[in-house]
């Protein structure tokens, strides 16, 4: 199997087959809501489609999103090869209809028909000492991509200071301005701190880690676990029509700050939380 090759059917892979955490999350969710309740309803389509997605090999979602490529190559590895095998493969996934065309030019807007163009799909390469390949890959939906927002502390509207109370109120208030427009129960990635670029792209790598992993710093996994449950209990529920489960997961890390800035970075990531990994060796993938 060709490196283009193993890519496309990470592709096909990621778009069509939920990650096992994330399917049993959904489930699990679902015996929790109210018999006869919306949000039972509303799961159990979601639960259907997914089988069917599945079944028939086809997008979970019909917006197959941002495509976003976190890769660990061998040192001594050209990074344009393994670019330019992604960008071959985004097309051939585009022609096979695993990936919808997503790419528009923001001036023109016209769309380029193959998941192509200035900075897509999105690539993050880094060299390790290991003699294989790390690819991992998150779909990102405009939804919920929407949603995300960026907060400066101190927030004198949502009397937020610097300080982890601070923090406790805007990720809460990130969670009520999203609602159901993000496509929920969804799950937050949260970075404390850092600059405005290093905090959102931190914030969606986070994403890469299984439901119910927790943070190693154990006063962010503490934080972790109690925005998650202050946030299931706002009732906005599945696509905001109420409910006990508005999110699945929170994540939080945090990144060293300039005196002069205090932020706080959520990403809101819907309960299509398309990931998968692959590790890649002597024309051989292993698939995560």
């Amino acid at each position: 199997m060709t490196l283009e090759e193993a890519i496309i059917e990470l592709i096909r892979r990621t778009s069509t087959d939920l990650s096992p955490d994330v399917e049993e999350a959904l489930r699990g969710w679902y015996r929790k809501e109210k018999k006869g309740s919306v949000a039972k309803n509303v799961l159990k389509t979601v639960l259907d489609n997914v089988a069917l997605a599945r079944e028939q090999s086809t997008p979970v979602c019909q917006d197959t999103g941002t495509p976003i490529f976190y890769v660990k190559i061998p040192q001594g590895t050209d990074d344009r090869t393994v670019e330019k095998a992604i960008v071959k493969a985004a097309r051939k996934a585009t022609k096979l209809s695993t990936l919808r065309p997503n790419a528009v030019c923001p001036i023109t807007g016209s769309n380029s028909g193959d998941n192509t163009g200035n900075g897509f799909p999105v690539i993050h390469i880094h060299h390790w000492k290991k003699d294989s390949f790390r690819f991992d890959l998150l779909l990102k939906g405009g939804g919920s991509e929407n949603v995300g927002i960026q907060y400066k502390l101190p927030n004198a509207a949502l009397g937020a200071g610097r300080d982890l109370d601070g923090v406790r109120k805007v990720i809460l208030d990130a969670v009520v301005q999203a609602g159901g427009l993000g496509c929920s129960p969804g799950v937050l990635g949260v970075v404390i701190g850092g600059d405005r670029s290093s905090a959102y792209s931190l914030s969606k790598e986070l994403f890469l880690k299984k439901l119910g992993e927790r943070s190693p710093d154990p006063v962010l996994a503490k934080l972790e676990k109690e925005m998650l449950a202050k946030a299931n209990s706002l009732d906005i529920g599945p696509m905001g029509l109420s409910g006990k489960t508005t999110v699945f997961d929170v994540k939080i890390a945090s990144l060293h700050r300039v005196p002069a800035s205090f932020f706080v970075t959520v990403s809101y990531g819907c309960w299509a939380v398309r990931r998968r990994g692959m590790t890649y060796r002597d024309d051989k993938a292993r698939f995560l």
